[in-house]
């Protein structure tokens, strides 16, 4: 009798059924989990407990069901993870993953569940000093393509977001563990003034890749958002540290901290009606379709992070003007989570039935 083959046994899939196999799972949908986690926050500040502590409880379902789904990525198909930290313009997606650890993080520590908190801080602050230095140096450094800046794109700036994403929870947890104040003051300080560099060093690579490149209307994709959301996340960081209590480290910088994310807050403002407009451009005038991807999430944490931004800057600098701002931008976030949770059930819907109807063929 002859031998059955393994791909005998084991025919391989289709297209629409290796969709539900994390093969090719985007790194950055991590994104779902800051888009939630954030609004959870901004709900809190207007006072909605309930919603909030809703968001919360779906912003940790997301996130422990994405950890299991890239951790069964990494084990069975090291190779598509290994193309997303070699690819320069998909590698800094995985930043996602400590924004979405930082972003739970603040969440659970701002219902007072600050254990869990701390311990998603160890994992968030950790990921980022490895993958900060290992995915630019596999996305960027270490490829022979040059100029790599012709690959440079919005979503560089989730590089940006994962500092200040540890920023934001140092200085969350602070004030709760008074025995680690000296060092998460520190780490605070130093992961805002590392993001803070790091904004200015991606933005003249991505503007200057605008301008001496061709840009598609099908490249100015959701994640150049995060060109705003990376000001706004830096903005909340430093309202936070504003408000830490005294210690040494935040002493050297609460007066420039301060300052600084006043004017941020204003060039975040300014960058609102640009990015809308590219939108128009992209969508109206240029006729790419409107579909849903992952990738727009990319949209919702920076709209839920800039009405974070602006609650916390009005209480930490005492310009109610801003507060108001923040608070009535609330509804513009939570109208796009709820219009790309929408859009992702329906997606997921489509693939059911497709798969189905191969199923039973």
């Amino acid at each position: 009798m002859g031998t059955v083959t393994r791909s005998a046994r084991r025919p391989p899939l289709s297209s629409s059924l290796r969709r539900f196999t994390p093969e090719r799972l985007s790194p950055g949908y991590f994104a779902f989990v800051m888009g939630t986690g954030i609004l959870s926050i901004g709900a809190a500040q207007r006072g909605w407990d309930r919603f909030s502590a809703a968001l919360i409880v779906l912003a940790a379902v997301g996130y422990a069901v994405l950890v299991v789904l890239n951790g069964w990525r990494l084990l069975a198909y090291r190779g598509a993870y290994a193309a997303d930290f070699h690819d320069s313009a998909r590698a800094f997606l995985v930043f996602t993953f400590v924004a979405a650890t930082d972003v739970l993080a603040a969440s659970l520590a701002g219902i007072g569940i600050i254990g869990p908190a701390a311990a998603l801080l160890v994992v968030g602050s950790v990921s980022w000093l490895l993958l900060g230095y290992a995915v630019p140096w596999a996305a960027v450094l270490g490829r022979s393509e040059r100029p790599v800046t012709a690959a440079a794109n919005g979503t560089w700036f989730i590089w940006v977001v994962a500092a200040q994403s540890v920023a934001v929870v140092a200085a969350t947890l602070e004030p709760e563990l008074a025995e680690m104040r000296q060092g998460l003051a520190m780490l605070a300080v130093f992961a805002w003034s590392v993001g803070l560099v790091l904004y200015v060093a991606v933005a003249i690579l991505v503007v200057y890749r605008m301008l001496a490149y061709p840009l598609e209307p099908e490249q100015f994709q959701p994640p150049y958002w995060v060109s705003m959301g990376a000001i706004a996340i830096t903005i909340v960081a430093g309202a936070r540290i504003v408000e830490m209590e005294s210690t040494p480290m935040v002493d050297a910088v609460r007066g420039l901290v301060a300052g600084a994310a006043v004017v941020l807050w204003c060039f975040a403002t300014w960058l609102i009606p640009v990015l809308f407009a590219a939108g128009v451009w992209r969508h109206v005038l240029k006729k790419v379709p409107l579909r849903y991807t992952p990738t727009l999430w990319s949209i919702v944490f920076p709209l839920g992070m800039y009405a974070v931004a602006g609650m916390y800057l009005g209480r930490a600098d005492q310009l109610p003007i801003v507060a108001r701002i923040g608070e009535l931008w609330v509804w513009v976030a939570l109208a796009a989570w709820a219009a790309t949770t929408l859009a992702m059930v329906g997606s997921w819907v489509r693939v059911v039935r497709v798969a189905r109807r191969e199923v039973t063929r």
